[in-house]
C-alpha cells in the first residue's frame, strides 16, 4: 500500500509540472510564440514590413496581453500544414492558431488538445467566372488544385467517391505555390477553406473579378487552436480566452470602452474583467487578464468584423460564427 501511494504522489506532481510548464516558460521568456499561417488573407498575414494580421494573429496578441500584459510580446512563427503539429508537439511554439481544423482522429492521436472553434468553415472551391461552371459535378474530370496535409485533400477524395465524381487532384505542399498554379490558369478548380478561397482571390488573383468560389460547400470545418497534451492549465487559458472574447461581445465590452466598463456594477462585467470574484488567479493570471485581453484587439466581434467581416476586404457574413443570440453558434461557458 505504502508503494502505492508514493506511486500516486509521483504521478500527481509530474502531472502538476506538466499543467504548469508552458505557463511558467511563457512568463520565464517574457514573450509568447504563436504557430500561424505562412499567410492566408484575414488570418495571418505580413505587411511589407513584416508585421503579422488577422484573426489568428488578433487572438496571438490578446492571449499575449492577457498572460504577459503586452500584446506586443508575440513571436510569430509561420507553419506549412506538413510541419504545424509537429512544431507544437516538439515545443518550438507554444501554441497553433493556425486555420486548423479539429477532427476526431487529430483529437485522438496527436498527442495534442483542440481548443474551442474561433471560426465555423467548409471546404469550397473557386473557378473561373467565365467557366460555366455553376455546381460541383460540373467539375467531373477537372484537375483540382489541393493542399498536401490538410483534410481538405482527404475530403476531395471522400465527396468525389461518395458523389460519382472523378477529380484530378494536383497536390502542393505549399500554398502559395498552389495559388501561383491555379491563378496561372493550370487548374481547373482549387479547393480550400470558402474563407481561405475569398482571401486568396483578392490577394493573388490578378483580376478578382475573373473569379467566383461556388455556393456549395462538401464539409464541415471547426477552426481552432492546438495545445499540448498534458497541460491543463495552459489550454485552459486558451479555452476561457475565447469564450471572454465571445463572452465580451454578449455584455458589449468593447476595446474603446474596456477601462470604463471595468467600473459597472453588473456583476458578469465585473467577473469578466476582474474586478470581483477573483478568476484570473485560479489560472496563475492577474484577475484582470481579461481586460487587457479584450483591451489588445477588442471582443470576438470586432476581431471578426476588422479581419473577415463587412469591414474587411474579405466581406465575409457572420453566419454561424455569430453568437447565439443572434442565430450563430458563438457561446460563452459563464465565468462564474
Amino acid at each position: 500500500m505504502k508503494r502505492i501511494i508514493i506511486a500516486t504522489g509521483l504521478l500527481a506532481a509530474s502531472g502538476l509540472m506538466a499543467q504548469a510548464a508552458t505557463l511558467d516558460t511563457v512568463k520565464q521568456r517574457g514573450t509568447l510564440v504563436c504557430g500561424v499561417s505562412i499567410g492566408f488573407a484575414g488570418f495571418s498575414t505580413p505587411d511589407s514590413q513584416g508585421n503579422y494580421k488577422g484573426l489568428d494573429v488578433d487572438y496571438c496578441r490578446a492571449l499575449a496581453a492577457g498572460v504577459l500584459g503586452d500584446a506586443s510580446k508575440v513571436r510569430y512563427v509561420a507553419l506549412t500544414a506538413q510541419n504545424r503539429f509537429t512544431a507544437l508537439q516538439s515545443g518550438e511554439i507554444d501554441v497553433l492558431y493556425r486555420n486548423s481544423t479539429q477532427t476526431y482522429l487529430r483529437g485522438a492521436t496527436l498527442g495534442l488538445r483542440q481548443g474551442p472553434v474561433n471560426f465555423y468553415d467548409g471546404q469550397g472551391f473557386v473557378v473561373r467566372a467565365d467557366a460555366g461552371v455553376k455546381d460541383l459535378k460540373s467539375l467531373n474530370g477537372a484537375t483540382v488544385c489541393v493542399a498536401q496535409g490538410t483534410t481538405h485533400e482527404v475530403t476531395l477524395g471522400d465527396y468525389g467517391r461518395a458523389n460519382g465524381i472523378e477529380w484530378k487532384p494536383l497536390v502542393f505542399d505549399r500554398t502559395d505555390t498552389m495559388y501561383q498554379t491555379f491563378f496561372g490558369g493550370r487548374c481547373d478548380a482549387m479547393t480550400q477553406d470558402a474563407s481561405a478561397l475569398a482571401g486568396a482571390i483578392i490577394t493573388a488573383a490578378s483580376n478578382p473579378a475573373d473569379y467566383t468560389v461556388l455556393p456549395q460547400t462538401i464539409s464541415k470545418e471547426p477552426l481552432g487552436p492546438f495545445t499540448r497534451n498534458g497541460d491543463d492549465v495552459w489550454t485552459d487559458i486558451i479555452a476561457w480566452l475565447h469564450y471572454g472574447l465571445i463572452e465580451a461581445e454578449e455584455l458589449g465590452v468593447t476595446a474603446a470602452n474596456a477601462e470604463q466598463m471595468a467600473k459597472s456594477n453588473v456583476p458578469a462585467v465585473q467577473r469578466l474583467l476582474g474586478t470581483s470574484g477573483d478568476l484570473g488567479s485560479r489560472l496563475g493570471l492577474d484577475n484582470k487578464w481579461m481586460l487587457q485581453a479584450i483591451k489588445a484587439g477588442g471582443n470576438y466581434g470586432e476581431i471578426f468584423e476588422r479581419n473577415v467581416g463587412k469591414a474587411s476586404p474579405l466581406k465575409l457574413d457572420r453566419g454561424l460564427n455569430a453568437t447565439w443570440a443572434k442565430g450563430g453558434l458563438m457561446y460563452a461557458l459563464p465565468f462564474k
